[in-house]
């Protein structure tokens, strides 16, 4: 196995068996970029992308992150999917950052943000309405609707009272009796800091190096994506898809705004945007549909 040397700085490596130093950090320089090597060792669990590689179809991890964040351990994750695409055809879609199920059929949101704006209260609004969507079929009866759980974990405490956790639920306001639709949304502090289960998970989310981990479960996913020669691979891998998607969505981008302004000529348009003429003339035909 080939794993990075943090004590050694940038971009080193060393085989456990006995290979000369010099000789691993000429080869995994011709492979990867030193922009993207740099970039991975800074990631964290707290970062959307690093995480979703993560927990991606790993029911451990996901049943760890459940089990402390709802404080109960007889959950049992039966699957796990990241980057979960849930569409509406009447509006707009989502991409979720983990979906779980659970081994009675309950569903789980869990949603990694950074940025404040982004675990607004319409949004979670939102992801729990879709996904209720999303588990019904025509003919069910809506007295068997899935239980849901929407949980964004924020880098900082977004609600702004300083809790660890915040449960919203559905309440009768004359009588404060719950209302009991099962749709829970839950945000959990980010920089939240104690010695309890939920401290320490939020310490584990923020750190970069997988030996400061205390959840091990989480430490050997962290230092397969960091340390491992074949987790390294499909990390820089992810990178250079995520740079060549922004590029495209970029250079479609351009073409919509000239379609738009309308008047020139499709292959002056691919010429300009550095699409093809194919992908100009499907963007036209999407645009007149």
């Amino acid at each position: 196995m080939i794993r990075f040397n943090y004590n050694r700085g940038f971009a080193h490596f060393y085989h456990k068996q006995a290979r000369g130093s010099a000789d691993m950090d000429k080869e995994w320089n011709e492979k990867y970029s030193q922009q993207d090597l740099q970039r991975l060792r800074g990631l964290r669990l707290m970062d959307d992308d690093f995480m979703s590689k993560c927990f991606e179809n790993n029911i451990e991890c996901a049943e760890l992150v459940l089990h402390i964040v709802l404080g109960r351990d007889d959950l049992k994750v039966e699957k796990v999917e990241t980057q979960h695409l849930i569409k509406n055809l009447q509006g707009r879609s989502i991409i979720l950052d983990i979906y779980a199920t659970d081994h009675v059929g309950k569903q789980y949101n869990i949603e990694i943000q950074r940025a404040d704006r982004g675990a607004g209260a319409k949004r979670a609004r939102y992801h729990s309405s879709l996904i209720d969507v999303n588990v019904t079929e025509p003919g069910d009866k809506l007295e068997n609707l899935a239980e849901t759980y929407v949980i964004f974990i924020t880098e900082r405490d977004v609600m702004g009272d300083g809790l660890p956790i915040y449960h919203i639920n559905r309440v009768v306001e004359e009588t404060g009796k719950k209302f009991q639709d099962e749709a829970h949304i839950i945000y959990v502090n980010g920089a939240y800091r104690a010695q309890s289960p939920l401290g320490i998970l939020m310490h584990d989310f923020s750190c970069t190096d997988p030996n400061d981990i205390t959840y091990e479960v989480l430490a050997e996913r962290v230092r397969y994506f960091k340390e491992d020669a074949e987790g390294v691979a499909v990390m820089c891998k992810a990178m250079e898809d995520m740079r060549n998607e922004a590029v495209m969505d970029e250079r479609k981008d351009v073409a919509c705004r000239l379609l738009k302004m309308g008047g020139m000529a499709l292959d002056k348009i691919a010429e300009i945007s550095k699409l093809s003429i194919e992908e100009v003339r499907m963007l036209a035909s999407q645009k007149n549909a």
